[in-house]
């Protein structure tokens, strides 16, 4: 029996999985509507329109990761009834006209995005347990001025410690202090202050973990129930009593507050070194005329003249060019350890 020849007719074709091509076209969602996010936690978003209808959405796929934060301005289609059980999808978020972001440590490279829209960053330090450090606060400050952020500085505690005599230099760049008692007489009238300072605007609390942050959230909005917790006597570190960023609306007031998880190290490796020194006022003009290649760091730059007016050491401008100098240090480097 001779073999048998194959001819194209053996052969089979498999068919497409679909005769229709794919299109890049994406559907306008002309009918969907605008909301503020209040929180985002374990994909699903709880947002809130200008009516008060509080709806809770998952993100479009499109959108990506990490796309949404809260405070941003996001649009909504599907159900957006706000009936519970009910599920909506965000399809678009709003062009951004600021935003709090940061990296693990300053070694790290990617940039995460904390939160969104903010009017005002409110830095939390309390005068004792877990004292104040200065890196921390620079940092924050350097995230405020380069984003256009008005930043505000709030210690706590000040009735346990004696509040550390850097704090009140940063008067000086026009950074608004406002101190406030745990147990005091005057905590009544330090919470109408801190009220004042939030009214209107969106806010967000920045600090350690212990620093009191929501404390203070639940004296201004106490039906948040923020959970609170001390700090650990051995490391001298407050725990984590706020798992993800929540955007709460003041009471008699139409601002808003957004709490954030204590932070115990924020890089700055997603800022140009460039930007981190104009972000210093007092030393961003001197700076300007030292060389082009000038790491603010060698023997010649003119910071150092600047920090020994006619000779003699001046300690406040010391401390704010080592503040400086170690911000770029460790940035450059990719130094770990970022708590200054």
């Amino acid at each position: 029996m001779s073999p048998r020849e194959y001819d194209e007719s053996d052969a089979r074709i498999r068919p497409a999985r679909s005769t229709r091509p794919r299109s890049k076209d994406r559907p306008s969602h002309i009918g969907a509507i605008m909301a503020l996010v209040t929180t985002v936690d374990r994909g699903r978003q709880r947002c809130i329109t200008d009516d008060g209808l509080v709806i809770t959405a998952m993100r479009a796929r499109e959108l990506g990761p990490k796309s949404v934060v809260a405070g941003d301005i996001v649009s909504i289609v599907g159900d957006v009834s706000g009936s519970e059980g009910s599920l909506a999808r965000i399809v678009a978020v709003s062009d951004r006209r600021n935003s709090l972001s940061r990296t693990v440590d300053d070694a790290a490279q990617v940039e995460r995005t904390i939160v969104a829209n903010i009017d005002q960053l409110v830095i939390v330090v309390a005068a004792t347990n877990p004292e104040p450090r200065r890196g921390l606060i620079d940092r924050f400050l350097v995230s405020a001025f380069t984003e256009g952020i008005t930043p505000k500085l709030v210690v706590t505690k000040t009735d346990l410690g004696v509040v550390p005599e850097f704090l009140a230099q940063y008067s000086k760049l026009d950074v608004e202090i406002l101190h406030t008692a745990i147990k005091s007489e005057s905590r009544e009238r330090d919470l109408k202050a801190l009220h004042a300072m939030l009214q209107g605007k969106i806010s967000v609390l920045v600090g350690h973990s212990g620093v009191g942050k929501s404390t203070l959230i639940n004296a201004l909005v106490p039906e948040a129930l923020r959970l609170t917790g001390d700090v650990n006597a051995a490391t001298g570190r407050g725990r984590h009593t706020s798992s993800s960023a929540i955007a709460l609306p003041l009471v008699d007031s139409d601002g808003w507050i957004i709490d954030t998880p204590g932070i115990r190290a924020f890089g700055l490796s997603h800022i140009d070194n460039n930007r981190i020194v104009d972000a210093f006022t007092d030393l961003s003009e001197v700076a300007a005329n030292c060389l082009s290649n000038c790491s603010h760091s060698e023997s010649s730059c003119l910071l150092d003249a600047w920090a020994a007016p006619d000779g003699v050491i001046d300690a406040e401008r010391t401390a704010r060019l080592a503040s400086l100098r170690s911000l770029l240090a460790v940035k450059d480097q990719a130094a770990e350890g970022v708590e200054d």
